[in-house]
């Protein structure tokens, strides 16, 4: 059970800029109550949690955050950049990027089962921030993105309560945890996010699977295939956005399997990947349903995806909900 994290019963619910304004104010006064003067380092993934927690100690202690982010490939088209050009260049973040992907893919080379991949992938992120951890020096408290379903998972004995990320014990011992959103629930999470600037697509950031791309791209992945995966993923996000199905649909990704087929482009015989698109609603993720989009809109991806992603000649739908299906393909 853990004992010394508990949200308080009277607590109101975040759902007002006024309210997470109050939250932001209540965190800053307590990030520099703990930390003082000294260093924080923490993992920017990008994705909202690690990204609202940036935003709240860059408020609260500048250039004492360190942000460590870690490009293993397997992100999605942009998201690199993104992370650079609202941390670094809008908001003047003390942060180190580390190009890994060449790190990421080398040790997934030929590697076709899921868990192993997903294993080696871990693992792999763990040693490069322990890596750039080791070359830093003041640094006394480590930063996390853990949430209120993080504690609720931890206390149920779903998983265990978050430690240091996993790091080796040598880099574990020399920190002290600060959780600044630990006592919110995700759509708490986005409310402050929003109160603190951070852009709406990154606040509103479609669920991402911890080993990114490295899922949708089954079987060993390739650099080619996993290009084919990033780029398709490109189109579709873009044309959801276009046709107002953004923040309407819960999550939506295609995958590029590890097979080919027979298909014509160009006049000229071809031997290419699929291209699967899949779209999805949840309110718990036990249960999915399978967003039916317009037929007009499935053509145009179709076109779009076979016309400018190499390597695919067919694109199909995936219209299998959960159960019997799993949101992911790994």
């Amino acid at each position: 059970m853990v004992e010394d994290i508990r949200r308080p019963d009277n607590m109101e619910r975040i759902t007002t800029p006024a309210l997470a304004q109050a939250f932001i104010d209540e965190q800053i006064a307590e990030i520099r109550a703990q930390v003082g003067d000294k260093k924080v380092l923490l993992a920017l993934s990008g994705g909202v949690d690690s990204s609202v927690v940036a935003a709240l100690l860059i408020k609260a202690i500048g250039q004492n955050l360190v942000c460590v982010h870690v490009n293993h490939g397997l992100l999605r088209k942009g998201e690199p950049e993104q992370v650079i050009e609202v941390f670094r260049g809008q908001m003047n973040a003390n942060l180190i990027y580390v190009d890994a992907v060449d790190r990421f893919l080398d040790k997934l080379a030929g590697v076709s089962d899921p868990e192993q991949k997903r294993h080696i992938i871990g693992e792999e992120f763990i040693d490069v921030f322990a890596d750039e951890a080791r070359k830093l020096e003041g640094v006394e408290f480590l930063a996390q993105g853990t949430i209120w379903p993080d504690i609720l998972e931890s206390e149920a004995g779903i998983k265990a309560h978050h430690n240091a990320g996993g790091l080796p014990e040598d880099i574990a011992s020399r920190f002290e945890l600060v959780e600044p959103v630990r006592i919110l629930f995700k759509d708490e999470v986005r409310v402050v996010g929003r109160e603190l600037g951070l852009p709406a697509n990154m606040v509103d950031r479609q669920p991402f699977p911890g080993p990114g791309l490295g899922v949708r791209c089954p079987g060993a992945i390739t650099r080619d295939r996993l290009e084919a995966v990033r780029e398709s993923d490109a189109i579709l996000r873009e044309e959801f956005a276009k046709n107002g199905l953004e923040g309407k649909v819960w999550q939506y990704f295609t995958v590029v399997p590890d097979f080919k087929s027979t298909g014509v482009k160009n006049g000229q015989r071809t031997f290419d990947w699929p291209c699967i698109i899949r779209a999805i609603n949840t309110t718990d993720v036990m249960e999915v349903t399978v967003e039916h989009l317009p037929a007009e809109l499935i053509d145009h991806l179709v076109q779009r995806i076979i016309a400018e992603v190499p390597g695919i000649n067919r694109v199909l739908y995936d219209f299998t909900p959960k159960p019997p299906a799993t949101v992911e393909y790994e």
